[in-house]
This record gives structure tokens, sequence and C-alpha cells, in this order.
């Protein structure tokens, strides 16, 4: 059964640099110890390193400052005595650090900066550790009820308790770091029983001055309040009972885990208003996926993640919002983006329809001539505005890929414009080759018709009609001679 799952950067010490994503999960169970904790490649899913000998309840698995795990054990069933809180460095995960608390922790959480680690006990104790030299700060009665979560507000400065019996404390670190007096009670800033189940998530947000969080609970709401003054904002209501909660890298949304495995997806308004905590009046979305309750959530830059009973963990893609509406199968090799010789090109669509013989935007060049060779190398070039207009957009845009066109555009015209020469020069040498041939017949026509003169010209009588002037002087019987 996974419990707990969370994600944090990959250390290049002890997890290896990968080539992919830089983030790794770690997935812990509640049910065997030889199970252990578990640390997966999130882009290929392969185990990277597997820490045996783990048992972890609800919110009893966190990292220190990426560098450290720290796993609160459960009891073993029939075992008395005080618990146990295994810590292990990343760079070397072999041996853990072994505590043993005067009793059994349940919930753990920690400052942002790992300087101080607080525990949750069965009977409603909390404890409150230095993490660098271990010494016990301070430990005091919290709740009447067993602890079920713990966590710090964004500034480290408030300390937050949900208990099993749905009340939810707020706590100073100030009062809690003053050791002069160990045995003094705590400063309690405020309290609410307003949930009427049990606590099971605790999360704080970015809001106005880090002054709001929200708890979710087993009676079927999330509950968002004001830090500092205790006030409870808004009431989100559920179809069935929250066990896990957790908001996006961007906190607009909240994703809220129910018993039966669903999900439900709420959208967040976070912002300057009357209302610092609005959740949208719109009906959840509702992921399903798991056939068990959701037993964690967290939400990575690939995506949300979730585990449930079901012993099953299930990465949602909910970045890219919307339907899928189509599916295509591409080569491998098409999606590595490798640059390839491509001599097919694609231009923008022209919006309106182009005459036939318009010369604006095409330009048309075929050869005229028909010998064997121009049937054989063609000219056909054809060049668009539109392609000019791309190639200047992407210079605008600075991508890689214009000068690459402008490249290829390049060689394309150096190409057109040596087979234009070519074609000029076949061109000339068949108009010459024709001009040589007329001059030839001519010359051959007038020289035959000099030798026929020359030789025969006494003989030879040439009649032509006469002038119109002339046909009236002359009668109609006589000729006129040349």
């Amino acid at each position: 059964m996974c419990r707990n799952i969370f994600h944090f950067e990959r250390s290049d010490r002890g997890m290896g640099k990968g080539n992919g994503s830089d983030e790794v999960l770690v997935v812990c169970s509640d049910r065997n110890m030889g199970t252990g904790i578990a640390i997966w490649d999130m882009e290929t899913g392969d185990r990277i390193v597997h820490i045996p000998t783990c048992a972890s309840p609800l919110h009893g698995l966190l990292c220190l400052r990426d560098q450290f795990l720290v796993a609160s054990q459960v009891n073993k069933h029939g075992s008395v005595g005080g618990g146990a809180i295994f810590t292990w460095a990343l760079n070397k995960p072999q041996q853990p650090l072994r505590s043993y608390p005067l009793e059994a922790i349940g919930p753990l959480g920690c400052t942002k900066d790992g300087l101080f680690l607080a525990g949750g006990s069965p009977s409603g104790n909390v404890y409150l550790w230095e993490v660098a030299d271990g010494r016990l700060l301070k430990t005091w009665r919290a709740h009447s009820k067993s602890l079920k979560c713990l966590s710090f507000s964004k500034d480290d400065s408030l300390l937050i308790s949900g208990s099993e019996d749905g009340v939810v404390c707020v706590w100073s670190m100030v009062s809690l770091l003053d050791t002069e007096n160990f045995e003094s009670s705590c400063s309690l800033l405020h309290y609410s029983s307003e949930h009427t189940s049990s606590v099971t998530g605790l999360l704080t947000t970015s809001g106005i001055a880090n002054s709001t969080f929200i708890s979710s609970s087993l009676d079927a709401t999330c509950k968002a309040w004001d830090v500092v003054s205790g006030r409870l904002i808004q009431t989100q209501d559920y179809p069935l009972g929250i066990t896990a909660i957790v908001t996006d890298l961007a906190e607009q949304l909240l994703f809220a885990g129910g018993v039966d495995g669903s999900i439900f997806v709420s959208v967040l308004d976070i912002g300057l208003l009357e209302d610092p905590f609005a959740v949208a009046g719109d009906e959840p979305v509702v992921l399903k996926g798991h056939n068990g309750s959701i037993t964690a959530l967290t939400f990575s830059s690939v995506g949300l993640i979730s585990a449930s009973e079901d012993c099953t963990v299930c990465l949602w893609d909910v970045i890219n919002k919307g339907a899928v509406t189509n599916l295509v199968v591409i080569p491998r090799s098409a999606s590595n983006h490798r640059r390839v010789s491509n001599q097919f090109r694609v231009s923008v669509l022209n919006k309106c329809p182009q005459p036939a013989n318009s010369s604006n935007g095409i330009l048309t060049l075929l050869h005229t001539c028909s010998s064997p060779e121009d049937h054989q190398a063609p000219v056909d070039f054809k060049r668009t505005n539109s392609l000019d207009q791309q190639i200047f957009e992407m210079e605008q845009e600075q991508t890689p890929a214009a000068m690459q066109m402008k490249v290829e555009t390049s060689m394309d015209h150096r190409t057109w414009a040596r087979r234009m020469t070519n074609h000029v020069m076949e061109m000339n040498r068949d108009l010459q080759s024709r001009l040589l041939d007329s001059i030839q017949i001519r010359l051959l026509l007038a020289s035959g018709n000099d030798s026929r003169a020359t030789g025969k010209s006494k003989k030879l009588k040439i009649e032509s009609p006469p002038p119109l002037q002339q046909e009236k002087s002359c009668p109609r019987n006589e000729q006129a001679f040349f």
C-alpha cells in the first residue's frame, strides 16, 4: 500500500545526473518492512535506489533540503515502548541514522531551511527537534486525540497541527523555541473544531503575506483559513470524505483525493480581494483512475502524482488541459528534432485564391526547347512571397530554423541561377543556329538567282502588272518590257 509519495530535485552525487528530468519520485509503504523506500526516475520509470527496512505511516516521510530522507516508523503489531525515526543521506543511502523517541511518531513536518523537525504522536503529543545536533527543544500535549498532520507556514514562523477529532491548532515558533523553560506551556495562537471528522491534510499557500492555509477532512470538506486570525474564510463541500490535498505549482488548482479513489479538481483564486482565498462555485472536475482510497498527492513539473490503497501510483497530465480529440502515430526519428536534409518545403497558405496568370507571388520559368536534354532536366522554379514573409517573421523571433531556411533558400536561388544560365545559353545557341541556317538559305537563293540572270539574260522576260497610272495611257494589247 502506497502511503507516502513526494518528489524532489535529483542529487548529482547520490542519484546520478540523468539526461532527462531533474526530478525523482520517492514512494514508501506502511505494510511491509522489506518493501522499504523506492526512488524512481519520473521520465523513464526506472527504479534508481531501493532503501529496505522502512514502513512509514501517513505523512511520515519527508525530505530535508533535498539532501536527507527522514521517515517515522510504524510500530510492529504487538510491540510496546517507544518509536523510531530513520534518516538517510541521499549521497549514501545504505545505512540510516536511527533515532528512538519516547513514543511512536506518526506525522512529520520540517521547516523550509531544514533546521527544525516536528513529530506528532498517537497520544496527542508534539515533539520539536533541532536537526543539526538532534536536541529535543520542546514537547507538549497539543491535542487530546492522535496527531494526523503537521505543517509549517511558508515563512516557518508558525506550526499547524491537525488531529483525529477534527481540531486544527496553530502554534507560534517563537514560543516553541523558548528553551529557557522546557516545561513551560506553549503559546497557542488559536484553534478550531469546525471539522467534524479526522483531519487528513494541511496545506499552506502563498496567499497575502503567507496568511492562508487549507485543511481537508473525512467530513467531505476542505476549509480555507487565515493563519494569523484563525478566521474560517471558506468551505468547499465534496460528495465524499477527502483523504489528501495538494495544489499545482502555480497554486491555481486544488486537487482533493477521495475515499473512493476519485480526485476532485477545483479552481483557486488567490489575490488582493476581500476574500483572499476563494474557491470557484463551479462543480469540480473529477479524475478517475484508482480503485482504492487516495493516500497521498504531490505535484511536480511533469504533472499530478497520486497514490492509492490499490497499491498503484498514477501520473496525471493535468498541465496540458483540454479534451483529447486526435491521435496520430509518427516515426520516432521525426520527433527527435534532428537536423536532416529536407527537400520538402511548407509555406503559409494563402487566404484568397490567386489568379492563374498572376505573376505576383509565383514566378514560373519553363523550357521552350524540345531537345532530349530539356526533357531530362526541365527548369521549373517557383518562389512565393509568403515564404519570404515567413522567414522574416522567424528572424524577428530569432529562431534557429530561420537561419536554416535562409541557407536552404540561398542554395535554391543559386541552383535556380545556374539552371537559368544554362537555359539562356541553350536558347542563344539555338537562336544562333537558326540564324545561321536562315542566312545560308538566303545566300544560296541569292547566288542561284544571279547565275540564272547572267546566263539567260537575252531570253528571260519578266512581266509585271503595269502601274495604275500607266494602265490608262497604254493600249490593252501593249506590254511593257524591262
